[in-house]
C-alpha cells in the first residue's frame, strides 16, 4: 500500500471527524497517464500528466454531502474539511444516509487480481511512438486506396486508489491499463464516407493484439462499410457482433440498478425470481478475473465483493444495490455495480451459426439510440452485414430495432464461442430471431 496515501487519508478522515462530522469516508485517486495520437504519419496530440483528486464523504446529523478537491496540502485540507462540515450542516436532514454496517466490509478475497502490469514502468516515449506508427502503417496498408484518413491512438495509466471509513474500512487497489486503436475514414460511392474503427484494451500490455492486427482490423471494419444499403423492413434472425452486445445490454443494466427501482424507473422491479429471458440468457458478475478490466476486491461502499449469478438460464436473480437504496428499498444491499459482467460463452463459432440460419444482418455497430428503463422499450441504429447461407453479401446502413427488452431477451437462441475479452464486459456474439429491422 501507498504509505504516503495512506497517511493522507488517514488524517482526512481523523479531522473531519475532530472537526464535527459524525461519520466519514475519503479516498484518494491517483492517474498518471499518457495518450498519443498520430494522423498523416505525424502526432496529432501527445499528451502526459499526473493527477491526484481527494474525495470526502460527510455524515453530519442525518446530512451528507460528497466533495472533492485536487489541493492536497494540509493546510488547504483543513479548510477545505471545515467548509465541507459547515456546508452539509446546512442540507435538508436524509435519514438513510449513513456509512453501511461494517459486517459488509468482512470475507474480502485474498487473491492476485493481476491488474498491475509489472512492465509498465519500462514502458519508453519510443516505445509508445511506434506502438502508434505501427498501428497507423498497418491501417493504412491495409485500408489502399479507398483511404481518405486514418488517425491511430494509444493511451497508457497507472491508477491508484485508497479509501477509508471511520467505521474501520480501508480499500487499496493499484492497476494499469492500455488502450490502443485506429479510427478510419475511407470514400465510398458519391459523397459518402463511411467512418470506421477498432479498439482494444487490457490491464496488462502483452494481452493486447499486435499494433498490426489493430490497424489492419480497423482498416477492414472501415472497408465492411462501403456501399451500405438500406433494406426493405423485414423480419429476420440477427446476430449481434460480441463487441456490441454491451451497447443493447446497457438498456438492461439500466433497470436493474437499485436507484432505478426506488425512482420507481425500472421494468425489472418487480421480476425477482421470474423468467426474464430465454434459457441462452445468463449474465455473470465475477469481480475476481484475473487481468479482468472491472476487477476488483471491494466497492466504493467497501462492500467485500463476490462473484455473483445476476440472471440464471432467462431467471432474474439479483439487483445491483448499494447501501444507501437498500436502506431506501429495505433490502438486503448486494454491490454498487458490475465488476466484470460475462455471459457464458456458447460452443459454435458466428461462421457456423451462420450457415443454419438462411438469411440474416450481423450487426457490427450501433448509432445512436435510447432504451427506457421504465418500460423496457428500446431502439437503436445499426450497420453492419447482410447474410446468405453463411455468406456476408452485402453491407447495411440507416436501418434500425426496435423492441422491449422483456421480449427481446427471449428470443436469444444462441450464444457464439467468441467473447470479447478486451472489455469489462466480456460478451460473446449473440444470435436473436424474428428481429424487426425496419428499413425501407
Amino acid at each position: 500500500m501507498n504509505k504516503e496515501l495512506y497517511d493522507l487519508v488517514a488524517w482526512t478522515v481523523k479531522t473531519a471527524i475532530s472537526a464535527g462530522a459524525a461519520e466519514c469516508r475519503a479516498g484518494v485517486s491517483s492517474e498518471r497517464f499518457v495518450d498519443i495520437s498520430y494522423r498523416d504519419r505525424k502526432p496529432e496530440n501527445i499528451k502526459e500528466a499526473t493527477t491526484k483528486q481527494l474525495g470526502i464523504e460527510v455524515f453530519v446529523n442525518g446530512r451528507y454531502s460528497i466533495q472533492t478537491t485536487s489541493d492536497l496540502r494540509k493546510t488547504a485540507l483543513k479548510d477545505f474539511i471545515s467548509s465541507a462540515i459547515a456546508t452539509t450542516k446546512l442540507l435538508a436532514e436524509d435519514p438513510f444516509r449513513n456509512l453501511p454496517d461494517s459486517k459488509y466490509y468482512k470475507g474480502r478475497a485474498k487473491v492476485d487480481l493481476e491488474v498491475l502490469d509489472p512492465a509498465y514502468k519500462k514502458l519508453t516515449p519510443a516505445d509508445r511512438h511506434n506502438w502508434v506508427k505501427a498501428i497507423e502503417d498497418a491501417a493504412l496498408a491495409a485500408g489502399g486506396e479507398k483511404v481518405v484518413s486514418v488517425t491511430a491512438s494509444e493511451y497508457d495509466s497507472h491508477d491508484e486508489l485508497l479509501l477509508m471509513s471511520s467505521n474501520g474500512f480501508e480499500g487499496y487497489q493499484e492497476s494499469t491499463y492500455y488502450q490502443a486503436g485506429a479510427q478510419m475514414t475511407v470514400q465510398d460511392e458519391g459523397d459518402r464516407r463511411p467512418m470506421g474503427f477498432d479498439y482494444a484494451a487490457s490491464v496488462i500490455k502483452k494481452n493486447m493484439p499486435s499494433p498490426e492486427e489493430i490497424g489492419a482490423s480497423a482498416a477492414k471494419r472501415t472497408l465492411n462499410l462501403l456501399g451500405g444499403k438500406k433494406l426493405k423492413t423485414e423480419t429476420l434472425p440477427i446476430i449481434i457482433e460480441n463487441r456490441n452486445v454491451s451497447r443493447l445490454l446497457g438498456g438492461f443494466l439500466a433497470a436493474m440498478n437499485g436507484s432505478s427501482i426506488q425512482q420507481k424507473r425500472s421494468f425489472l422491479a418487480d421480476k425477482k425470481g421470474k423468467k426474464i429471458g430465454s434459457k441462452h440468457f445468463t449474465i455473470i458478475d465475477d469481480p475476481f478475473v484475473k487481468g479482468g478490466m472491472g476487477s476488483r476486491l471491494f466497492d466504493m461502499d467497501g462492500f467485500a465483493l463476490k462473484k455473483r449469478v445476476m440472471v440464471d438460464a432467462g431467471v432474474l436473480k439479483e439487483f445491483f444495490v448499494d447501501w444507501y437504496y437498500s436502506r431506501k428499498l429495505g433490502w438486503e444491499p448486494t454491490t454498487r455495480g458490475p465488476a466484470n459482467l460475462i455471459i457464458p460463452p456458447g460452443k459454435r463459432s458466428v461462421k457456423e451459426i451462420m450457415k443454419d440460419l438462411g438469411r440474416g444482418i450481423f450487426i457490427t455497430g450501433f448509432i445512436g439510440g435510447n432504451s427506457n428503463s421504465t418500460t423496457g422499450d428500446a431502439s437503436i441504429g445499426i450497420t453492419g452485414q447482410l447474410f446468405e447461407n453463411g455468406k456476408l453479401v452485402q453491407a447495411v446502413a440507416e436501418m434500425n430495432i426496435a423492441d422491449n427488452h422483456l421480449k427481446i431477451w427471449n428470443r436469444l437462441v444462441e450464444v457464439a464461442n467468441d467473447p470479447w475479452i478486451y472489455s469489462s464486459q466480456r460478451m460473446p456474439s449473440l444470435v436473436f430471431t424474428d428481429v424487426v429491422v425496419s428499413g425501407l
